[in-house]
């Protein structure tokens, strides 16, 4: 029997004479791939203005300037997304053509976690300033509170993740221990914990602060504090419980 026939035509075949067709699995594999439909990219929303509640850090330091050059590299995280997506969606995806030292699906899917991730963090970054600051309100108050013992030690213990980390501090609700927690991460898509929901993030590298405070990343910390919106924070710890 010639195992090149697509399965609409071994079934025809089959059913016409009234017999059961056995074929091997790796030919029914090749004749179902052969017929797959090419997967669709889901492509995201390129930022076009940076939300103008934002512009309100200018009363603690961090200016408008500083904010219309970071949305230049937001847009670009979300361009990338789509481009690698696009040609993801086009991609060979024969098992023989890849390789863990080096192949294009390796490679494309390796750089879809940076440039999605970053399209991520600044998501939650640019919704979640602008705000009043001071301490936690809300239930992630309650949360920080049980996690930490007080808002200001979780102030402390964020500021000092923020110094530490090369690229982000994030606290991140954990749904299996039901808290939250202050982590790092080095770069847009390092140290990712499993079955965990961001609800802030703070960008530390220095194009989110050096116009306005050049080496100082604690001034800027500073002035980050007081500009959080709690309302925003709760809004995502919400959405991550439903």
């Amino acid at each position: 029997m010639d195992n090149g026939l697509t399965r609409r035509e071994l079934l025809a075949t089959g059913l016409a004479v009234g017999a059961v067709v056995t074929l091997p699995v790796g030919a029914l594999a090749s004749a179902s791939v052969r017929g797959a439909r090419t997967m669709e990219p889901k492509l995201v929303t390129v930022p076009q203005a940076i939300p103008e509640k934002v512009y309100t850090t200018e009363r603690v330091g961090i200016s408008r300037k500083t904010h219309d050059e970071h949305l230049k590299l937001w847009q670009g995280y979300a361009n990338k997304t789509n481009e690698i997506r696009r040609a993801l969606a086009e991609l060979d995806t024969d098992p023989a053509k890849a390789n863990q030292i080096y192949s294009a699906i390796r490679a494309l899917k390796v750089d879809l976690t940076f440039a999605y991730e970053g399209y991520i963090n600044h998501n939650v970054y640019f919704d979640t300033i602008g705000g009043q600051g001071g301490p936690a309100t809300g239930p992630i108050a309650d949360l920080i509170q049980e996690a930490y013992g007080s808002f200001d030690k979780w102030a402390v213990d964020f500021k000092a993740t923020g110094i530490a980390g090369r690229g982000w501090a994030f606290l991140a609700y954990d749904h299996e221990e039901q808290r939250v927690f202050n982590y790092i991460g080095d770069a847009q898509n390092t140290f990712p914990i499993w079955n965990h929901t961001v609800v802030l993030a703070l960008d530390v590298y220095e194009h989110a602060y050096y116009l306005d405070f050049q080496t100082a990343r604690a001034r800027y910390i500073d002035a980050y504090l007081q500009v959080i919106d709690w309302d925003a924070v709760n809004a995502r710890l919400r959405a991550a419980l439903r």
